[in-house]
C-alpha cells in the first residue's frame, strides 16, 4: 500500500495539536483527521479516534506495523515542514501571496464559467 496524497488541511500556531492530516492510499483509500502534536519529546501523530467512556480514547484506524507507521508518519511530517515552509512564504511576502490567491480564485471562476 502506497501512500499517494497527504493534505494538511489545518495548521496551528498556538497549543500542542499543531496539524489536521489526511492521508489517501493508493488513490484508494482516505484517513482523515489524523493529528500532529507537539509533545515532551518532539512532534507526533495520533490516528483519529473516539471518547469511549471516562476519558478513555480508542482509535478508529490505525497502522499494525511500526514500519507502517513510520512511513505514515514521515509522509506526514514532511507535509507539514512543506506547509510551514509556504506559511512562513506567505509571511514574508503578503502581496505575492494575496496576488496569487487572487489570480487563482480567477483562474476558478472562469474554469466554472468555461
Amino acid at each position: 500500500m502506497q501512500i499517494t496524497d497527504v493534505r494538511i488541511r489545518k495548521v496551528n500556531d498556538d497549543g500542542k495539536m499543531k496539524a489536521v492530516v489526511s492521508v489517501t492510499f493508493d488513490d484508494e483509500f482516505v484517513v482523515h483527521d489524523i493529528k500532529v502534536i507537539e509533545g515532551q519529546n518532539g512532534l507526533f501523530i495520533a490516528m483519529p479516534s473516539r471518547k469511549m467512556g471516562e476519558g478513555d480514547f480508542r482509535d478508529i484506524a490505525h497502522p499494525l506495523t511500526s514500519e507502517t507507521r513510520n512511513r505514515i508518519k514521515t509522509a506526514i511530517f514532511e507535509a507539514y515542514e512543506k506547509a510551514l515552509e509556504g506559511k512562513a512564504e506567505e509571511a514574508s511576502h503578503p502581496q505575492i501571496a494575496a496576488e496569487e490567491e487572487n489570480h487563482n480564485s480567477l483562474r476558478t471562476e472562469v474554469s466554472a464559467a468555461g
